[in-house]
């Protein structure tokens, strides 16, 4: 696998190189969109809707939206000049048990391999964190942005996991239902949850891709089988 990342993992006087790898890699079907007289692309150009015109790409920059709509210019200068103390640093901010992360802040996972001469203290790393049950929390810059994120270990290696902010977790409000429940309806659905316990997650499929994989092929009959098992994964 190609390396998205490298730096260090620090804390304390412990400094030790590390790479990071993607470690998911989905398959959206994504449609596109057509012209439905001659089935061809359509295609969404950069316009400015001041001069009313196309503009080319070498003209396009980056701005931020001000509340009342107003839009502040930011160069590329500017933004290099932002303090990203964690630039090239995932800087471990303490130890927590793994239990005291609610998942719904969990972001995207990767898998975080030793760099050169590291992996001794990266396996005393992984047994640490794993006799613990502690993970590590921690902050880095990754893609142009700074993450919160955790260090785990899984399968003898670390996981980093990026978390949302916590202003980045909407308030539930109101959703929560103030209905009672009675003891003799929670003992029937403790039931149901009981016969339903226990499945493999490996065996679950998805049936949407596979019913428009099926449609394309008989849309496309010169298309060949191969091609047609690819469909899905390779439409962006």
């Amino acid at each position: 696998m190609k390396a998205v990342w490298s730096g260090m993992i620090q804390f304390g006087l412990v400094a030790l190189p590390i790479r990071l790898y993607a470690a998911t890699v989905e398959h959206p079907v994504r449609l596109h969109e057509i012209h439905v007289a001659d089935g061809s692309r359509v295609e969404h150009r950069r316009f400015c809707k001041a001069e009313n015109r196309e503009i080319p790409y070498e003209q396009v920059g980056r701005g931020f939206s001000l509340a009342d709509g107003r839009m502040v210019p930011l160069t590329e200068e500017d933004l290099a000049h932002l303090p990203l103390p964690t630039k090239r640093t995932i800087d471990v901010l303490g130890f927590v048990p793994f239990e005291d992360i609610d998942p719904i802040s969990f972001g995207r996972p990767y898998y975080a391999g030793p760099g050169p001469d590291a992996d001794r203290p990266y396996a005393l790393l992984v047994e640490a964190l794993a006799r613990t049950g502690n993970v590590a929390v921690s902050k880095l810059a990754l893609r142009g942005r700074e993450h919160l994120a955790l260090l785990r270990p899984r399968h003898g290696i670390l996981i980093l996991q990026t978390l949302l902010w916590q202003d980045e977790l909407r308030d539930p409000g109101d959703l929560a239902p103030s209905t009672p429940v009675t003891d003799r309806e929670l003992e029937l659905a403790e039931v149901l949850i009981r016969d339903l316990t226990g499945i493999n997650v490996r065996e679950v499929h998805d049936d949407y891709a596979h019913a428009l994989e099926q449609l394309v092929a008989r849309r496309s009959p010169a298309v060949s089988s191969s091609s047609r098992r690819s469909l899905p994964r390779c439409w962006t």
